[in-house]
């Protein structure tokens, strides 16, 4: 009976999370059911499960999708459908974009989805680089610049800036059209040079043309999609980047060039052999590079930044309503995270609060970011001990958050180390930011070990103790009735703050009331 009792209550969730909504894109290379749960201004991926179908391959010689991509296709929507029912996720999207948008045959394919129950909207091309652009600007809430989504049917282009979108447009540049850009030259660098030149056209005659503007006044070019992704992939290992997620890595533009360039070159072959490039995508590399460099001239950009965020997220962002979209993603998504792990939001706040005084942001790292590090760290003592402390860094380096950087991952994973008295940090870690802001994090740490241990966590230990810095010391005030707090654990909590501090220390016993 307890046996049953624990199954019933599993059923419907998946890791821990309650699965809150699904959204199944059938685009022209891949269809792609994608479960989230937590919140969703900064929504928890439960399932992501794709069918390389290539739906779109033989548009641009028949104009029609292929038989054998349409059958793989509903194979897996199919799976997808009765996944979906067994899970009880009701609140389902399905979009398709331009594969099935473009085909001769895209009616009656849609017709054979509504048969098997689910409920496709065929969306077009503006409005897909819209969302795109909302998925953008979910995650980077102060983008400003050009969203580029390369799928395998078209390229979209819109401008993004102080939460706005304008000028969306369609291109038939998706990786799957590419190919028909290639000149017959058998010399490689006159047909890349060849190449580049019909595809600057085609970007020209779409009416993209920014190259007499400064990249100031252009902004990033925001990159999304798979096969940009894999790029950034590439990009990461080349240079030895020791963060793993590509969301967010960001290059210069000589690196964009140099990267494209080098990209544009390469062999298929070799890149499949590469750590987390598909073979799909290793085939679509060179091309995409080209396009690349074709982008980088005619958009002149200030800085090239590669998004996880794109039209599904997009479709989440655009239901929410306004005061949600007004969240910090990175909080909204910390929060979920340490709340499902034992550590209370509330109680973090009035971490943070104590220790503000003490342990500041200051010119390195921000409120926000001092907020997060208090999340995870109090989550992070939840996880047994001996491996408590490389798991908590890992959250803060490797796991998908929104609205951060590698600075700033740095510094969350420097304040957690410090939380559990580590104050050896990682190479990896010392490799993302300066020496000086990491002692900022590492302050933020220990002020926070002071704080969780002082009484246990314990909502009346902060209630009747302060920690201030006051002529030139550390200064713990205890009201009387809990002065027996002030142990040995305290002590050294206190001396090893004040000592990152440069400051003396002392504690004050007050009368009651005085706090």
């Amino acid at each position: 009976m307890i046996w049953r009792w624990r199954r019933a209550d599993r059923d419907g969730t998946i890791g821990g999370s309650t699965p809150e909504r699904a959204i199944i894109d059938i685009g022209s290379n891949t269809v792609r059911l994608v479960v989230y749960g937590g919140t969703m201004r900064a929504p928890i991926v439960l399932l992501n499960e794709k069918v390389t179908a290539k739906l779109g391959r033989e548009i641009a010689t028949t104009g029609r999708l292929a038989d054998e991509a349409m059958a793989l296709a509903l194979r897996g929507l199919r799976r997808f459908a009765l996944l979906l029912a067994d899970l009880g996720i009701k609140d389902i999207e399905t979009v398709a974009t331009a594969a099935v948008r473009d085909a001769a045959n895209g009616p009656e394919f849609v017709e054979q989805l509504r048969a098997i129950g689910l409920s496709p909207r065929v969306i077009s091309g503006e409005e897909e680089a819209l969302l795109s652009a909302h998925g953008v600007i979910g995650a980077f809430p102060d983008a400003r610049g050009i969203v580029a989504d390369l799928g395998g049917g078209s390229l979209e282009l819109v401008r993004v800036a102080d939460g706005q979108t304008d000028s969306a447009s369609t291109l038939p540049l998706g990786t799957l059209r590419l190919p028909d850009h290639r000149p017959s030259s058998r010399k490689p660098d006159a047909g890349r040079a060849e190449m580049r030149k019909s595809i600057d056209k085609a970007i020209r005659k779409g009416g993209w043309d920014l190259a007499d503007k400064t990249p100031a006044e252009n902004g990033a070019l925001y990159l999304v999609g798979g096969t940009w992704r894999a790029m950034a992939v590439y990009a990461m290992a080349a240079r030895g980047w020791p963060l793993s997620d590509p969301h967010g890595f960001e290059l210069d533009v000589p690196a964009a060039q140099q990267l494209a360039a080098t990209l544009s070159v390469s062999e298929s072959d070799v890149l499949r052999t590469r750590d987390r490039i598909s073979t799909m995508r290793a085939e679509k590399l060179p091309d995409a590079a080209v396009l690349l460099q074709a982008l980088l001239v005619r958009l002149a950009p200030e800085k090239v930044v590669f998004s996880s965020w794109g039209l599904r997220e997009g479709l989440v962002y655009d239901r929410l309503p306004a005061h949600t979209r007004s969240q910090d993603p990175l909080l909204a998504g910390v929060a979920v995270f340490a709340a499902q792990r034992g550590s209370a939001t509330t109680l973090a706040t009035r971490m943070a609060a104590w220790t503000l005084d003490a342990a500041p942001a200051r010119e390195h790292g921000s409120e926000r970011l001092r907020l997060a590090a208090t999340m995870l760290g109090l989550a992070g003592m939840q996880i047994e001990p001996n491996i408590r402390l490389p798991q908590a860094i890992n959250w803060a380096l490797h796991k998908r958050w929104i609205g951060i950087d590698g600075k700033g991952r740095a510094m969350l994973a420097a304040a957690i180390a410090a939380n559990g008295n580590q104050l050896a940090l990682p190479a990896e870690v010392h490799a993302l930011a300066s020496e000086e802001a990491l002692e900022e994090a590492v302050r933020w740490g220990l002020a926070l070990r002071l704080a969780r241990r002082l009484g246990a966590q314990s909502a009346r230990s902060l209630e009747v103790s302060r920690l201030i810095i006051e002529d030139g010391e550390l200064v713990l005030k205890l009201a009387e009735s809990h002065e027996a707090l002030f142990g040995q654990p305290t002590e050294k909590d206190m001396k090893l703050l004040a000592g990152r501090l440069g400051l003396g220390w002392r504690v004050d016993i007050v009368p009651e009331g005085v706090l």
